[in-house]
Protein backbone atom coordinates (compact mmCIF):
# COMPACT_ATOMS: atom_id res chain seq x y z
CA UNK A 1 0.00 0.00 0.00
CA UNK A 2 0.99 3.43 -0.89
CA UNK A 3 0.97 6.21 1.68
CA UNK A 4 -1.39 8.10 -0.79
CA UNK A 5 -4.17 5.51 0.15
CA UNK A 6 -4.27 6.94 3.36
CA UNK A 7 -3.83 10.43 2.47
CA UNK A 8 -7.07 12.70 3.21
CA UNK A 9 -9.10 14.22 0.36
CA UNK A 10 -8.55 18.08 0.15
CA UNK A 11 -11.02 20.13 1.66
CA UNK A 12 -13.57 21.66 -0.54
CA UNK A 13 -13.31 25.13 -1.64
CA UNK A 14 -14.76 27.96 0.39
CA UNK A 15 -18.31 29.59 -0.48
CA UNK A 16 -15.86 32.61 -0.93
CA UNK A 17 -13.26 31.00 -2.93
CA UNK A 18 -16.13 29.71 -5.15
CA UNK A 19 -17.58 33.11 -5.15
CA UNK A 20 -13.97 34.68 -6.33
CA UNK A 21 -13.86 32.12 -9.08
CA UNK A 22 -17.22 32.94 -10.25
CA UNK A 23 -17.03 36.12 -10.14
CA UNK A 24 -14.05 35.89 -12.83
CA UNK A 25 -15.02 32.92 -14.97
CA UNK A 26 -16.40 34.30 -18.37
CA UNK A 27 -18.58 30.42 -18.02
CA UNK A 28 -20.44 32.04 -14.74
CA UNK A 29 -21.50 35.58 -16.47
CA UNK A 30 -22.80 33.43 -19.50
CA UNK A 31 -24.69 31.26 -16.89
CA UNK A 32 -26.29 34.14 -15.39
CA UNK A 33 -27.25 35.77 -18.64
CA UNK A 34 -29.04 32.47 -19.22
CA UNK A 35 -30.71 32.26 -15.36
CA UNK A 36 -31.80 35.77 -16.48
CA UNK A 37 -33.15 34.59 -19.44
CA UNK A 38 -35.11 31.80 -17.83
CA UNK A 39 -36.36 33.96 -15.29
CA UNK A 40 -37.41 36.09 -17.50
CA UNK A 41 -39.77 33.47 -19.04
CA UNK A 42 -40.34 32.09 -15.63
CA UNK A 43 -41.78 36.34 -14.29
CA UNK A 44 -44.15 36.08 -17.40
CA UNK A 45 -44.88 33.05 -17.05
CA UNK A 46 -45.72 34.10 -12.88
CA UNK A 47 -47.05 37.51 -13.64
CA UNK A 48 -49.94 35.41 -15.96
CA UNK A 49 -50.89 32.74 -14.03
CA UNK A 50 -50.42 35.42 -10.69
CA UNK A 51 -53.04 38.33 -12.87
CA UNK A 52 -55.50 35.47 -14.04
CA UNK A 53 -55.51 33.78 -10.57
CA UNK A 54 -55.99 37.42 -8.52
CA UNK A 55 -58.07 38.98 -11.38
CA UNK A 56 -60.82 37.11 -13.18
CA UNK A 57 -60.53 34.58 -10.47
CA UNK A 58 -61.00 36.83 -7.64
CA UNK A 59 -58.10 34.69 -5.35
CA UNK A 60 -56.78 36.48 -2.43
CA UNK A 61 -53.39 37.65 -3.63
CA UNK A 62 -51.30 35.14 -1.64
CA UNK A 63 -52.76 32.41 -3.17
CA UNK A 64 -52.20 33.88 -6.47
CA UNK A 65 -48.76 34.31 -5.88
CA UNK A 66 -48.59 31.05 -4.48
CA UNK A 67 -50.07 29.73 -7.40
CA UNK A 68 -47.77 31.70 -9.94
CA UNK A 69 -44.88 30.31 -8.07
CA UNK A 70 -45.38 26.62 -8.59
CA UNK A 71 -45.95 26.93 -12.68
CA UNK A 72 -43.02 28.81 -12.82
CA UNK A 73 -40.85 27.18 -10.89
CA UNK A 74 -41.66 23.74 -13.05
CA UNK A 75 -40.96 26.07 -15.88
CA UNK A 76 -37.42 26.74 -14.57
CA UNK A 77 -36.48 23.65 -13.37
CA UNK A 78 -36.77 22.43 -16.85
CA UNK A 79 -35.10 25.42 -18.97
CA UNK A 80 -32.25 25.63 -16.33
CA UNK A 81 -31.56 21.80 -16.23
CA UNK A 82 -31.78 21.73 -19.97
CA UNK A 83 -29.51 24.93 -21.38
CA UNK A 84 -28.43 27.35 -17.59
CA UNK A 85 -26.38 24.60 -16.23
CA UNK A 86 -26.55 21.85 -19.11
CA UNK A 87 -23.04 20.64 -17.89
CA UNK A 88 -23.22 20.21 -14.42
CA UNK A 89 -23.60 16.59 -13.64
CA UNK A 90 -26.33 15.20 -11.37
CA UNK A 91 -29.38 13.17 -10.76
CA UNK A 92 -32.61 15.22 -12.03
CA UNK A 93 -34.27 14.14 -8.85
CA UNK A 94 -31.91 15.53 -6.44
CA UNK A 95 -31.24 18.74 -8.59
CA UNK A 96 -34.74 19.18 -8.28
CA UNK A 97 -35.10 18.91 -4.56
CA UNK A 98 -32.55 21.19 -4.22
CA UNK A 99 -34.09 23.46 -6.43
CA UNK A 100 -37.48 23.28 -5.36
CA UNK A 101 -35.47 24.24 -2.03
CA UNK A 102 -33.92 27.26 -3.19
CA UNK A 103 -37.10 28.25 -4.80
CA UNK A 104 -38.76 28.02 -1.55
CA UNK A 105 -36.65 30.19 -0.07
CA UNK A 106 -36.52 32.63 -2.72
CA UNK A 107 -40.34 32.52 -2.52
CA UNK A 108 -40.04 33.35 1.19
CA UNK A 109 -38.59 36.78 0.15
CA UNK A 110 -41.17 36.83 -2.57
CA UNK A 111 -43.90 37.09 -0.24
CA UNK A 112 -42.41 39.04 2.04
CA UNK A 113 -41.31 41.84 0.08
CA UNK A 114 -44.98 41.20 -1.83
CA UNK A 115 -46.40 41.87 1.68
CA UNK A 116 -44.38 44.65 2.82
CA UNK A 117 -44.85 46.39 -0.60
CA UNK A 118 -49.16 45.79 -0.97
CA UNK A 119 -49.90 45.89 2.49
CA UNK A 120 -47.05 48.73 4.28
CA UNK A 121 -46.66 51.09 0.90
CA UNK A 122 -50.07 50.47 -0.94
CA UNK A 123 -48.12 49.67 -3.83
CA UNK A 124 -50.59 48.17 -7.16
CA UNK A 125 -50.38 44.32 -6.10
CA UNK A 126 -48.90 43.40 -9.79
CA UNK A 127 -46.50 46.00 -9.92
CA UNK A 128 -44.87 44.66 -6.18
CA UNK A 129 -45.21 40.91 -7.61
CA UNK A 130 -42.90 42.20 -10.19
CA UNK A 131 -40.34 43.95 -7.79
CA UNK A 132 -40.87 41.17 -5.03
CA UNK A 133 -39.54 38.35 -8.26
CA UNK A 134 -36.49 40.93 -8.94
CA UNK A 135 -35.91 40.98 -5.41
CA UNK A 136 -35.61 37.09 -4.68
CA UNK A 137 -33.38 36.55 -7.89
CA UNK A 138 -30.13 37.16 -7.11
CA UNK A 139 -29.89 35.16 -4.29
CA UNK A 140 -31.79 32.04 -6.44
CA UNK A 141 -29.29 32.58 -8.88
CA UNK A 142 -26.74 31.93 -6.14
CA UNK A 143 -28.00 29.12 -4.96
CA UNK A 144 -28.98 27.11 -8.12
CA UNK A 145 -25.36 27.52 -9.32
CA UNK A 146 -23.17 26.72 -5.94
CA UNK A 147 -25.71 23.74 -4.79
CA UNK A 148 -28.61 22.37 -6.92
CA UNK A 149 -26.89 22.72 -9.81
CA UNK A 150 -22.70 22.58 -8.97
CA UNK A 151 -20.71 20.45 -10.90
CA UNK A 152 -19.93 17.57 -8.27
Amino acid sequence: MSTSEFELPAPSPSLRVRLGQAVRSRAAWVQLLRFAVVGATGTVVNLLVYAVAAGPLGWDYRLAALLGFVVAVTNNFALNRMWTFADASGHAGFQAARFVAVSLAGLAVNLLVLHVLVDGFGVGKLAAQAIAIGAATPMSFVGNKLWSFAER
